[in-house]
C-alpha cells in the first residue's frame, strides 16, 4: 500500500480547487437533506406510535366511564392528518418522490459532471492534509490497517 487515498477519492486530472469545495459544498448540503429525511421517519414511526397509543388510551378512557371524553378522542384525534390530507406515510413518500429525489439527483449530476462521479474528494483531500503519515490512526484508507483484509484492493 502507498500510503495514498483510496482512487476513487483522489482529485481527478484538472480539476480546480475551487470545483472540490464547491462539489463539497453540495455534498455537505446534501447531508442535511439526509439527516431531515431520517427525522422524517423518526416522525413517521412515532406518529404511528402515537396513534396506537391514543388507540388504546381512547379504550381505557371509555372504560373508566368517561364516554364523552372517549368520544372527542375517537373523533378529533384518532384517524386526524397530523398535515391537511396527509397521514405521515404520506409525507415521507411526497418528501422522497420531491425533494429528496431532485435533490439526489442534481447531486449525483454534479457528482458526474465536475469530478467524474467520485465522492468526498473534498473529505479526502481533507484528511490528507490533517492526517500524520505513519502514525497509527491516520492510515490513508482502511487497506492500511492490519487486520482488515476485507479492504484490500
Amino acid at each position: 500500500m502507498d500510503d495514498q487515498p483510496a482512487p476513487e477519492h483522489q482529485r481527478p486530472d484538472g480539476v480546480t480547487d475551487e470545483t472540490v469545495e464547491a462539489v463539497g459544498k453540495v455534498s455537505a448540503a446534501l447531508d442535511h437533506v439526509e439527516d431531515a429525511r431520517g427525522h422524517l421517519y423518526a416522525f413517521h414511526r412515532l406518529m404511528g406510535s402515537a396513534e396506537s397509543t391514543f388507540e388504546e388510551a381512547e379504550a381505557l378512557v371509555r372504560e373508566a366511564g368517561h364516554d364523552e371524553l372517549a368520544d372527542a378522542l375517537d373523533r378529533d384525534v384518532l384517524g386526524q392528518n397530523p398535515l391537511p390530507g396527509m397521514w405521515s406515510f404520506q409525507m415521507v413518500e411526497a418528501f422522497d418522490d420531491g425533494f429528496y429525489a431532485r435533490t439526489k439527483e442534481l447531486h449525483q449530476r454534479i457528482l458526474d459532471e465536475l469530478v467524474d462521479g467520485q465522492r468526498h474528494v473534498f473529505e479526502a483531500e481533507m484528511k490528507e492534509l490533517r492526517r500524520t503519515r505513519g502514525r497509527e490512526g491516520h492510515e490513508a484508507r482502511p487497506a492500511d490497517v492490519e487486520g482488515h483484509p476485507e479492504y484490500d484492493g
